[in-house]
């Protein structure tokens, strides 16, 4: 089982990293890690895939698993309960997994410097546009300089068609943002995730922001991608907390 885990400069008892594809028990267009349960997949074959990871990873505690909106809500993880409505969920508590799951959005990992405080979001173009990153940010209540962002695997900017509604959108916020889209065929345009994310977390005083360098649509053999496959799976994007040995 491959997890992709950032290179930030966090505190070591901030864990954190995606899943890829392999190395589960699904098949079929779910082969073989799927970890979403409401894409169709057998759910023996997904409860059997999140035992996976939990036991790959050493997790300390089964995931927070959300049933993801495209919204903005922010659940808290230690009182967040299986399904709550949420594309973002944060603690301030050791062993808690903050996880989401994704299949072309941007998952984003978000930790302090200090390692106090953890949150996991999910972001498409609508949620990116409801302000789930600003409304994650207010909900940690760190200073921006202090917070370490990691972008997670998304659809990439070459591969991500959008209607010229979710430009207007983006530009209506902010101007600025017009170098994250280039045109594409007819009236569409290729949205670049990252670069908007980037500057929405600009926006808001976060500049140590890594990652956002895969694609999941252009890697079939590594990441499952919605907007390529249609029936697909789910990866997952978790970080958590252990104790320090000694508090910062």
């Amino acid at each position: 089982m491959e997890l992709i885990r950032p290179e930030w400069p966090a505190p070591p008892w901030v864990h954190a990293g995606s899943t890829t594809r392999g190395g589960g028990v699904s098949t079929g267009a779910y082969d073989s890690l799927n970890l979403g349960d409401h894409v169709g997949d057998e759910s023996r074959r997904v409860a059997r895939n999140r035992a996976l990871v939990r036991a790959a990873l050493d997790l300390p505690a089964a995931p927070r698993w959300l049933t993801q909106v495209h919204g903005c809500a922010v659940a808290q993880g230690e009182r967040a309960v299986p399904g709550q409505l949420a594309d973002a969920v944060m603690t301030r508590r050791p062993a808690v997994v903050c996880a989401v799951l994704t299949a072309d959005c941007l998952p984003l990992l978000i930790c302090d410097r200090r390692g106090r405080a953890a949150a996991a979001v999910h972001a498409g173009w609508r949620g990116l546009a409801a302000g789930v990153i600003e409304r994650t940010l207010e909900a940690l209540g760190e200073a921006p300089a202090d917070l370490l962002v990691w972008l997670g695997p998304a659809i990439g900017p070459a591969a991500f068609a959008v209607g010229p509604e979710v430009r207007a959108a983006f530009l209506a916020a902010d101007p600025g943002v017009a170098c994250a889209f280039r045109p594409g065929a007819g009236d569409r345009w290729l949205a670049d995730l990252y670069a908007l994310a980037r500057a929405r977390l600009a926006r808001a005083g976060v500049t140590r922001v890594f990652g956002g360098d895969h694609c999941t649509w252009s890697d079939p053999g590594r990441f499952f991608s919605f907007r390529r496959d249609g029936v697909t799976g789910r990866m997952a994007s978790l970080i958590w907390l252990s104790e320090p040995l000694e508090r910062p």
